[in-house]
């Protein structure tokens, strides 16, 4: 068993910078958050690498809607971050009505670089039942 202190703070800029990506579509430097080999599990997903996070995300909010997250909550307990908002998900086709999901997801920090993320597993949702 171990015990780990969290402190609740605002954002990390990087962190931001993330979720601005994907609510931009532009998938760019704000993936540099992670490492060349980070892990990301968001529900059943499985990626390994930066760039199959990267291209994993862009190819889901591909699907027909635009993202906007919003961050509710952030605890830093050093190696690890845990983070807890709300994405608003806008269909493409306004027919079909905005979802807003609840997010939780937790950062694992590089030993050798703590300023990026080796493991990210996330959780969202239901988007609806």
């Amino acid at each position: 068993m171990s015990t780990m202190t969290f402190t609740k703070k605002e954002p990390p800029e990087w962190l931001l910078a993330f979720w601005k990506e994907i609510d931009d579509k532009t998938f760019g430097k704000g993936f540099d958050c992670f490492t060349k080999d980070a892990v990301g599990n968001l529900g059943v997903a499985d990626w390994h690498g930066r760039e199959a996070i990267r291209e994993n995300l862009r190819a889901f909010i591909d699907t027909g809607f635009t993202a906007h997250h919003d961050v509710l909550e952030y605890w830093d307990g050093g190696s690890l971050k845990i983070f807890r908002g709300i994405v608003t998900m806008k269909p493409n086709d306004s027919s079909k009505p905005i979802a807003k999901p609840v997010m939780s997801h937790f950062f694992y920090m590089d030993e050798k670089d703590p300023t990026k993320v080796r493991h990210w597993i996330g959780a969202v949702g239901p988007v609806q039942f």
